[in-house]
């Protein structure tokens, strides 16, 4: 009687643990929602099931074997003589050969099918977006716009993006779990990525690269809207104040730590090449009528 409150207590545990262990999987990348993270997905299943086709079967072996030469069976052959059998060495030889064949197919097919640079196969005109990792925030800058936003991704949805990223000080990872496709950013060069939000919805992003002091608060959020909502928060951008130039640029560069999204209504042209150069970014006449971002 005195153990019935406690298992049932038990399992009232273990029910309200169940949530918060399935919770972390409805924004990750088993909840992709996008092809790039859909094809990700079906990687990672497709070899958990070639692997647990060795794994089961060899636990459920291990069980019989034991099971079966206990020292009560005395139907059970003793044979210490013995020391080789060439179907145990082809059974033992062979099936880990053809997991590894298996699972290098997988990964040597999803790796060109899934290349970074490789565009996504679309009807509609891909969102050229230049990413730039700072200390310790994002800068997304949309080039064909001419406006630029720090901490928030906004992009149509059904569209793909085509990103070019950088990073002005150190390593960094941009990634988009529920999207796909982690790649680094480094200072002096550019790496390409394409990636598509299926459907609207809010996204989390991360740098997934220890950076220093700030590295836990460089996040953002990526905004998938459909195109016409995408197109008036573009235009309500660019009536904004701000001017991202040099001297806008200096200020934003500076290590601080959770900014808040905000956005700049114009951008100098060649900001990202000059970053991803390692030059002076290019001077304009305009001012910046506002401060960008503080530390917090």
């Amino acid at each position: 009687m005195r153990g019935r409150p406690n298992r049932a207590l038990a399992a009232s545990a273990a029910l309200l643990c169940v949530p918060g262990l399935t919770s972390g999987c409805a924004r990750g990348v088993l909840d992709p929602q996008g092809p790039v993270g859909a094809a990700e997905k079906l990687i990672l299943l497709n070899a958990l099931a070639i692997m647990l086709a060795i794994v089961i079967p060899t636990m459920l072996a291990t069980l019989v074997v034991a099971w079966w030469f206990r020292a009560s069976n005395t139907r059970a052959r003793y044979r210490p003589s013995w020391s080789y059998s060439g179907r145990i060495e082809l059974v033992t030889w062979s099936v880990p050969a053809m997991v590894v064949l298996l699972l290098g197919g997988i990964g040597w097919v999803g790796s060109h099918d899934l290349d970074p640079p490789k565009p996504l196969v679309s009807k509609v005109r891909p969102v050229t977006v230049q990413v730039v990792s700072l200390d310790w925030k994002w800068l997304f800058i949309y080039p064909d716009l001419g406006i630029a936003s720090v901490n928030r991704l906004v992009v149509p949805a059904g569209t793909p993006v085509s990103f070019h990223l950088t990073s002005a000080t150190v390593m960094n990872s941009f990634f988009v779990p529920q999207l796909g496709g982690q790649i680094y950013t480094m200072a002096g060069m550019t790496t390409r990525l394409h990636l598509q939000a299926d459907r609207p919805g809010s996204y989390q992003g991360l740098s997934s690269q220890f950076s220093g002091d700030g590295f836990s608060g460089m996040r953002f959020t990526v905004n998938a809207v459909p195109p016409a909502q995408f197109a008036s928060w573009a235009a309500q951008a660019k009536a904004g104040a701000l001017v991202l130039d040099a001297a806008s640029y200096a200020t934003l560069s500076k290590p601080s730590q959770r900014v808040a999204p905000f956005t700049y209504g114009s951008v100098v042209p060649g900001l990202f090449d000059a970053i991803s150069g390692q030059k002076p970014v290019p001077a304009t006449t305009k001012a910046s009528a506002v401060t960008p971002g503080k530390k917090v």
